[in-house]
Order: structure tokens, then C-alpha cells, then sequence
């Protein structure tokens, strides 16, 4: 009877414990809600104060949607509500043309930041640079804004002045720098020839960027004579902000036969996409080179990781920005938008970019731009001609080697001036057609 009771006894323990066990949770979860409820009535007793009592009368729309936009804002730089004006701007910047300075920023520490000036735009050409802080805008100070409240006050009618006021790294004081605004319509991408390269130009991801590049490509390679008459291919991502996954995951895809591109890890393990690429490289294995800086963000570090992992191209230049997350676009009730953080990405070897960024293989500065400098060695060239031995009148002429073949030196002696032209111009372009060089020659021998 004894052991009976005891065993009744631990029976009856245990059911208590089980109990309790499958209380525990319930009750916390109990608790959350009331919580949560409990500061859902508090935002509405403050709403309901500012609304009677603040100072001014207040809109009351605008006051929840900068509660909503405060709530997303604090999670992440990049989490942020659309309202249906600037819901409509952003999938208008998607298609490639839209109204501004040109330039794609994000928040830092409380500070506007230049993620890129975007090329051939009016902050471009009136020399904002990557890395940039915005402290004002026509003498009025931006400090504490958030990112949406800054960029309604850069916006404004096509053809008026801006003046925004600068700090930049290196700089004792802030800079003004005057910009008109202007209609930005984006050439996705283009491609040119330099020498015996191809050079693609990708300075946004949107719907033209695969067809601008493939368009492009068919172009130069006509002109070039075919694939056999070019020694390798440069990829310019420098001071391309992202844009579409899509159109990033497109591109990689261009130049990559196999294997995975990227992938996405959302908070639910079984919520992540992983992108592959299919058969196919459009530039059929030649050698290839990627340009990245501080200004290559987002799906342009997507494609520079994944054909750096792959082994299929030498990454050139400085880190790249290291925005290594994913924001889903979410249209809400009164035609506007949340744009959430909902994923980070991974390249194919499993590494998270996300404020690390990619690290180029070879690591090239570009040398600062010196006007004055430039100025003078153009003046200096142009004021004397070029004299050599040839120049002189009755010079001799050179009898070990045939017209053809001395004609053969000529070309290739203007193809070094050139290649010495562009260092001057763009010195990372030039180090990355100097490597496609350097490789071809290794193949040849």
C-alpha cells in the first residue's frame, strides 16, 4: 500500500509539473499581449493629446504616418514607409527615369550619407562623391531629420537651384556645392571597346540594365570583329547603388555556366530563395575583371561576390559599400508602401556581405582628381610638339625592318600612348585592362 501511495503520489506530482509546464508559456504569452495592448492604449492617449492640446493644429494623417515611419525607421537604415507620392517615385527610379539631383543615400548615425552619385547626373557632375555627408540644404541644417524628410527637401521643380552643404573625409571645413535639378533618365549600362577589351558600364540595376548590357554587348562585339578578337571583359560596378535583385541575379547569370548566385535567409528558416545560374556565358570563359568601391552597393555586391567566388572574374578596386540585406516592397492601404527589411543575402561560399562588404582581390586606390594639376599638363602639351628622331628633316631611315612590320610598331607605340592617356584619366580602369592583358599573355604562352 505503501509503495502504491507513493507512486499515486509521484502520479499525481508529475500531472502538477506537466501542468504547470504547458501553463508556463501560455500565461507569458498572456502577459505579451497585454503588453502589447496595454502601449497600443498608450500611443492612443498620446495621439489623442497632441491632437487636442499641442500648440498648433496638426494634421492628423501626416501625424500617423510619421508614427508608422518612426516605428519602421528605428529597426534599420533601409526599413522606411512610402507615402503614395514617393510609393509612385521609387517604382518610376525602377523603370529608369525620375526627378532629382542624381544621387542615392542612406542615414548614418543620424547624418545623411552619400551611398553614390549616379553617372552623368547633376550632383555627378557637380562633383558629389561617394562617402559624402549632407549637413544642409540652402543654409538650413538637416541634422535630425529622418532620411524621408531630407530628400523632400531636395526635391523640387525640374530646372531650380539647390545648395547643399557638404562634409567630406579629408576636408577641415564643409563645402557648398550648387546643383540644378534635372529629369535623371538612367542608361541602365552601356559597353564600349578600350584597346582590345570590352568594358560594361552597369551603373544601376533596373528593367534596362540585362537589355542595355546584351544589346550593348552584340554591338561591340560586331565592331570588335568577334569574341576571338578580344582579349577579356572589364565589369564596371563602381558607384552603382543596387536596385533590383532580379536584374543583379540576371547579370551574374550572363557570365557564370553553373553553380548558385545568392541566396536569402529571412527569419523563418524555411522563408529563404537561393538563385542559380543557367548554361550559357555569353562571353564564352574569357577573362574578366570587376571594378567595385565604397559606392558599389547591394546587387552590385551581389554579382561581384558571386563571380568572385566562383573564381570566374579578379576583383579590382577598394571595399565595397556592404549592404548585404534584402527589402521587401509592401503596398498598403491608401496607395502607399512599406519598404521592409526582410532578408540578407549570401554569395555562393556562404559569406554575408552586411557591413563588411566585398573585398577586392587586388586592392586599387583611385588617385584624387587634381583640376589645376590636369589644367597645367594640358597646357604644357599642347604649347610643344612631340619630337623625336624621325621628326628631324633628312633623319635616316630604318633599313632591318619592312614597312608592314615597321607600321605593326606604330600601332602598337599609339595603343601604349593611349593606355597611358586612360591611367591619367581613370587609373583603376587601367589596372584592370593592364591584368586582362597580363592574363592573355599568360594563355598565349
Amino acid at each position: 500500500m505503501k509503495k502504491f501511495a507513493m507512486a499515486a503520489g509521484c502520479g499525481i506530482l508529475a500531472g502538477i509539473l506537466a501542468t504547470t509546464q504547458v501553463a508556463g508559456p501560455l500565461l507569458a504569452q498572456e502577459a505579451e499581449k497585454a503588453t502589447v495592448y496595454e502601449q497600443l492604449d498608450l500611443f492612443g492617449i498620446v495621439f489623442e493629446r497632441i491632437r487636442n492640446q499641442y500648440v498648433e493644429d496638426v494634421d492628423e494623417g501626416e501625424l500617423i504616418e510619421a508614427a508608422i515611419n518612426g516605428m519602421l525607421t528605428s529597426l534599420d537604415p533601409h526599413s522606411s514607409y512610402l507615402p503614395p507620392r514617393d510609393f509612385e517615385d521609387m517604382q518610376e527610379d525602377t523603370r529608369g527615369e525620375f526627378g532629382g539631383l542624381g544621387i542615392e543615400v542612406t542615414q548614418e548615425e543620424g547624418y545623411v550619407k552619400v551611398i553614390t552619385p549616379i553617372d552623368g547626373t547633376p550632383a555627378f557632375e557637380a562633383g558629389v562623391e561617394a562617402g559624402d555627408y549632407i549637413t544642409g540644404v540652402d543654409g538650413e541644417s538637416i541634422l535630425g531629420f529622418t532620411l524621408e524628410e531630407a530628400v523632400d527637401l531636395m526635391r523640387g521643380p525640374v530646372g531650380s537651384d539647390i545648395l547643399i552643404t557638404i562634409v567630406r573625409d579629408g576636408l577641415e571645413e564643409p563645402i557648398d556645392i550648387s546643383i540644378t535639378r534635372d529629369i535623371i533618365k538612367l542608361t541602365a549600362a552601356h559597353v564600349r571597346k578600350v584597346g582590345e577589351s570590352v568594358v560594361i558600364r552597369a551603373s544601376t540595376f533596373n528593367d534596362q540594365t540585362i537589355p542595355n548590357v546584351m544589346d550593348g554587348l552584340e554591338d561591340t562585339l560586331e565592331e570588335m570583329g568577334g569574341l576571338e578578337s578580344v582579349n577579356g571583359v572589364v565589369l564596371d560596378l563602381r558607384n552603382n547603388p543596387g536596385g533590383l535583385l532580379t536584374a543583379g541575379v540576371g547579370l551574374a547569370d550572363a557570365f557564370l555556366e553553373q553553380g548558385e548566385i545568392v541566396s536569402t535567409r529571412s527569419r523563418q528558416s524555411e522563408g529563404g530563395d537561393r538563385f542559380n545560374a543557367k548554361p550559357g556565358d555569353v562571353v564564352e570563359g574569357l577573362p574578366m575583371v570587376v571594378l567595385i568601391n565604397g559606392g558599389s552597393a547591394s546587387a552590385s555586391e551581389i554579382v561581384a561576390g558571386a563571380l568572385q567566388d566562383h573564381r570566374r572574374a579578379v576583383v579590382v578596386g577598394t571595399k565595397s559599400f556592404g549592404k548585404g540585406s534584402v527589402q521587401t516592397i509592401m503596398p498598403v492601404q491608401g496607395d502607399g508602401a512599406i519598404r521592409l527589411t526582410t532578408a540578407r543575402y549570401y554569395t555562393p561560399s556562404g559569406r554575408s556581405i552586411q557591413a563588411l562588404g566585398v573585398s577586392p582581390d587586388i586592392v586599387v586606390q583611385q588617385p584624387p582628381r587634381d583640376p589645376e594639376a590636369e589644367e597645367e599638363e594640358t597646357e604644357e602639351t599642347n604649347g610643344r610638339s612631340r619630337r623625336s628622331e624621325s621628326s628631324l628633316r633628312g633623319a635616316i631611315t630604318n633599313d632591318s625592318l619592312t614597312e608592314d612590320e615597321q607600321e605593326q610598331i606604330r600601332k602598337e607605340q599609339e595603343a601604349a600612348e593611349e593606355a597611358a592617356e586612360l591611367r591619367d584619366e581613370d587609373y583603376q580602369l587601367a589596372y584592370a585592362i593592364d591584368i586582362l592583358k597580363g592574363l592573355t599573355a599568360i594563355e598565349v604562352e
